[in-house]
């Protein structure tokens, strides 16, 4: 008898097949003793498999794999199996943006660099896998470039009297030399509907004070610092200062900025919202009145938004008792904190680096985890009363966009939670309540596993009563436009970038992946419970998204190059599958092109065979060019019977003649096999406890493998067989 090659392969299915959403068939267990396995198939059947030549040289057309890249670059018997049987390969998850783009929306190439390298010269093509799709993307760096704009609010109550400005009267205000005008308009503040003084310099503008507004008397308590600060911008590149009268010196040279250098009288405006901010406390007096100059330049437009305008005494006594002792780190340490979890650290800033303070609690995730992976907690002194409502409120940013949450736990790690909270790179003020459910509450754990990224919390405050009183957090929402200009931004980025440094090693792509709902509508995007690496271009940039992404690749793919639109499910849905050729249709009614389509088709033994007959039957009258893509066979179990195994093996069989006799030839790019063999890890979390592919989990090759030949060959392969067979 011939000896059998097994071989030894570890797959990681999770980067392996994340490829879509689908049922997966019912299954039960065999007892270990009633596996059926390679040695106890019929022995002649088991001869003539071992027999067969490899897969690709049955075939006329592309034959690919779907494979791990990770495995196929780091297990050589792996790679060997799929170099000598296959002509193409298919990356399960490398190259999707998810796998390649980090938080700062920058590419890694070097990964898939050095996976094409190793697999063209082994001579397989690469099959790019794949560029727009709504799943498998790094919807965290997506979301962060239309997240609302978060505008801290004050550190206080107002000391400033803006109720003139907030009615339009500009009561206890006065316009000196008000230029062109001085009037207070809806709609172009911060926020929504919120109002702007809106100051307008006249022709002959050249001093500080030819436009000029002058605040009421403020007043003040000997000895305190004040906050000054405001959101300001101007029509075009504008100039301005603010002087006093009741300070020491009132026209003092500040560091508008608050960055620690850079002294300057002035400071500049632009179209974009910026915030000037700074401390005063020399005062002569009760009380100090203040007056923004902004005449510097002829013809500038300036609007200040009304409700930051604030002036806060930051000595003020706080209003409420603070059961965090150490919640604003001013003493330079973390005393009653601590934490662990996912190689985390923790420390205290550097000075002047906390929210208008000295210090902030400074804590680094290094990698993505679960939330709850990495903590900091403090201790109470003691227990919170259960069914009383707390307000826990912090001032909090990161250096990239992230998401935390917060939990009051018991000394047994019961607890009530937050919900996410998602993080800025400006301090952002968070307020939340939060009722304990038990009397054994004792503990404020922050939970920031879940983004790699630096945070800074200051100013944590967790109190039954309310959190001293301060301006909220003003948030500025994108507009429908704006937010389809930086995505479609973004896919531009991503679509020419990958295309561009693989146009000379792939030649063919998904362009577009799965853009059908079951009943043939398009994916909308509206849904609300997407996935933590789901996002839905065709949220921001509708139904012509496709369009976009079609001509992006065409623009920078050599003109040889095979671009596909790909589903999956149109062997069972009929609807949706013309809803994709009417969606094709419309793709190049606007304009253009799909070569191909794909269709992927994880089936089962009970799947119709007549429905796969009608949809290649419709896929070939498109005249476009025709890929099975994703092809598994599930037979519902880890366990297969030798009658099973023959079924599989007869339905892989009916697939490939059913291409090669439904598709014309010039119509037919090829079929990939998605997946190599049964080993349980490569099954992991696609299709767990299956056997779906044509090398059972001993890595021996199955009837399928047969079916799979004879399908590529158009005729039984083991009939041209001579000589006697050896058992």
């Amino acid at each position: 008898m011939k000896k059998i090659k097994i071989l030894s392969v570890f797959v990681l299915c999770s980067l392996l097949f994340p490829s879509c959403e689908r049922e997966i068939m019912e299954w039960e267990e065999r007892p270990e003793d009633e596996r059926v396995t390679r040695a106890e198939l019929p022995l002649e059947l088991a001869e003539k498999i071992e027999r067969y030549e490899p897969l690709k040289t049955y075939a006329d057309y592309v034959l690919g794999a779907g494979i791990g890249m990770d495995l196929y670059m780091n297990d050589e018997v792996y790679r060997n199996i799929v170099n000598e049987n296959f002509d193409e390969v298919t990356v399960g998850y490398a190259m999707k943006h998810g796998a390649m783009v980090n938080a700062q929306g920058e590419i890694n190439f070097a990964p898939v660099d050095a996976f094409i390298a190793e697999a063209t010269d082994a001579g397989l093509s690469i099959y790019g896998h794949t560029l727009v799709w709504h799943s498998n993307q790094n919807a965290s760096y997506l979301n962060s470039l239309i997240a609302p704009t978060v505008i801290p609010g004050s550190s206080g109550s107002n000391a400033l009297d803006i109720s003139g400005l907030q009615d339009g009267s500009f009561t206890g205000w006065n316009k000196n030399n008000p230029g062109n005008g001085i009037t207070v308009v809806e709609g172009e503040g911060l926020g929504d509907n919120s109002k702007a003084i809106k100051l307008v310099a006249g022709s002959g503008a050249a001093n500080p004070w030819d436009l000029q507004l002058a605040s009421p008397q403020i007043p003040v308590v000997s000895g305190h610092e004040y906050e000054v600060s405001f959101y300001i911008r101007s029509d075009q590149p504008g100039k301005g200062r603010i002087s006093f009268s009741g300070l020491s010196n009132n026209y003092p040279w500040l560091d508008w900025y608050n960055t620690g250098g850079d002294w300057t009288e002035a400071f500049e405006t632009t179209s974009q919202w910026q915030q000037v901010k700074f401390v005063v406390s020399d005062f002569t007096g009760t009380n100090f009145s203040m007056f923004l100059d902004l005449g510097y330049l002829p013809g500038v437009t300036y609007y200040v938004d009304v409700d930051s305008f604030n002036v806060v005494d930051l000595d003020a006594e706080a209003e409420v008792v603070n059961l965090i002792a150490n919640g604003d780190f001013e003493n330079g340490t973390l005393d009653g904190w601590n934490g662990w979890g996912n190689e985390s650290t923790r420390s205290v800033s550097a000075e002047g680096e906390g929210y208008n303070s000295t210090y902030a609690m400074v804590l680094t995730n290094p990698s993505e985890a679960q939330l709850w992976e990495a903590q900091q907690l403090y201790t109470l002194n003691e227990p919170l009363e259960q069914g009383t409502e707390y307000t826990v409120s912090f001032y909090v940013k990161a250096d990239v966009p992230a998401t935390i949450q917060f939990q009051l736990q018991n000394p047994d790690y019961a607890a009530d939670y937050s919900g996410g909270i998602d993080v800025g790179t400006t301090w952002q003020q968070v307020v939340r309540t939060i009722t304990p459910t038990t009397a054994d509450r004792n503990k404020l754990v922050f939970d920031f596993g879940q983004t790699p990224a630096t945070l800074y919390i200051d100013d944590v405050v967790l109190t039954s009563g309310e959190v001293a009183a301060g301006s909220p957090p003003i948030i500025v929402e994108m507009t429908d436009e704006e937010k389809a200009e930086v995505i479609g931004d973004a896919m531009e980025h991503w679509i020419t970038e990958m295309v561009t440094r693989y146009t000379d090693d792939v030649t063919a792509w998904d362009v577009v992946n799965e853009p059908m709902k079951e009943g043939g509508s398009l994916r909308d995007g509206n849904v609300t419970d997407a996935a933590s690496d789901h996002f839905y271009w065709q949220k921001y940039l509708g139904k012509d998204y496709a369009v976009t992404a079609f001509k992006l690749a065409r623009e920078h793919a050599e003109p040889s190059d095979v671009l596909f639109i790909n589903d999956y499910n149109l062997e069972a849905s009929m609807a949706k599958l013309d809803g994709l050729i009417d969606y094709v249709n419309y793709i190049e009614s606007q304009g253009a092109t799909v070569d191909g389509i794909g269709t992927q088709m994880h089936v089962g033994l009970y799947t119709s065979r007549e429905d796969i007959v009608e949809m290649f039957q419709k896929l070939a009258a498109t005249g476009k060019i025709i890929k099975v893509s994703e092809l598994d066979v599930r037979l519902g179990t880890a366990s297969p019977t030798t009658e099973q195994l023959a079924d599989q093996a007869d339905m892989y069989r009916f697939i490939f003649d059913s291409y090669r006799e439904y598709i014309p030839a010039a119509q037919r790019y090829g079929i990939t096999i998605w997946g190599v063999s049964d080993h349980e890890k490569e099954h992991e979390f696609w299709l767990p406890d299956e056997s779906p592919n044509l090398w059972d989990a001993n890595y021996e090759r199955k009837h399928a493998y047969k079916g799979v030949a004879d399908g590529l060959a158009g005729r039984d392969v083991s009939e041209d067989f001579t000589g006697e067979l050896e058992y």
